[in-house]
């Protein structure tokens, strides 16, 4: 049967789309621009997107299971919803959702509440589910890296409690694993819920001092105070969105994302592999390999 993956010219849909085609499954994404989409051959593309209830039910037909990724949008809840809905409306009960660590307790956090909501409906509405609820992912660096190497410091105000950042590799490596597992069940499994995280939790001091190393010269931690981080955020994205991005941080800095106990092994188990770590990822980003 046929396996939906939405979101699936994002950084963690198209290398969901690449881990299942690994795995010989047959796939069908949903995008807004085929034309963008690039996808192999044997992808099969609908046109739309989950505000579109034509496309959705165009893209549900014979499918068997999906991958629900929403990424963060002013109507994130309103994509959710209806593509929930529109999966019953049809019967497709198996889906991978990509959630996000501590959705549950970061309730004054917009997205986090989005994702927490949308977990419960997975529930209520009687889903055969895993919930991947990722930390944050490692790749985000990408976006600070002249703050890091031009100017020597590290602007993300992410604190001393810990985080343990998920590179994106490893959570398209699961959801496609998660995919094919329920796909191929003989009878729907029950929900299962999964923390996506790195192997090191990293301090925002800890973070500082591994590209000192890997820069061989000093980068020091730019501080807590998410008042610099939200404004400059602010020159690339909606207001609304770097307000939600400062919120989020300063959830960081009081709380921290740790993993609970046996959440690295637990990963490493599943994907037959160590997890990337994000010292080797920042020298890959450093010397642009």
């Amino acid at each position: 049967m046929t396996i939906l993956v939405t979101g699936a010219t994002g950084r963690v849909g198209r290398q969901v789309v690449e881990q299942l085609l690994k795995r010989d499954a047959d796939v069908r994404v949903l995008v807004r621009d085929p034309s963008k989409a690039q996808f192999p051959a044997q992808v099969d593309v609908v046109q739309g997107d989950m505000l579109d209830i034509d496309s959705l039910r165009q893209a549900f037909t014979g499918v068997s299971t999906f991958f629900l990724l929403n990424a963060v949008a002013s109507d994130e809840f309103t994509q959710a919803l209806l593509t929930l809905n529109i999966a019953r409306e049809v019967g497709v009960e198996r889906v991978v959702y990509l959630s996000v660590l501590n959705a549950d307790r970061f309730v004054n956090v917009p997205h986090f509440a989005v994702k927490s909501s949308a977990e419960r409906m997975i529930e209520q509405m009687g889903f055969s589910a895993t919930i991947l609820r990722a930390s944050y992912f490692i790749d985000n660096e990408v976006m600070i890296k002249d703050a890091i190497v031009n100017h020597g410091v590290y602007p993300m105000p992410i604190g001393s409690k810990g985080i343990a950042m998920v590179h994106t590799q490893d959570i398209a490596e699961v959801a496609a694993i998660e995919l094919v597992r329920r796909d191929q069940a003989a009878n729907d499994l029950p929900i299962e819920k999964i923390n996506l995280v790195g192997p090191d939790t990293l301090t925002g001091s800890s973070v500082a001092a591994i590209w000192s190393d890997v820069l061989q010269r000093p980068v020091i931690y730019g501080g807590d105070d998410p008042t610099g981080f939200e404004q400059n955020v602010a020159n690339f994205m909606p207001k609304w969105m770097a307000y939600e991005m400062r919120l989020m941080a300063e959830r960081y800095v009081t709380d921290g994302m740790i993993p609970e106990t046996g959440d690295v092994a637990r990963l490493t188990r599943i994907l037959g592999r160590e997890l990337h770590a994000y010292r080797d990822f920042a020298a890959q980003l450093a010397h642009g390999v």
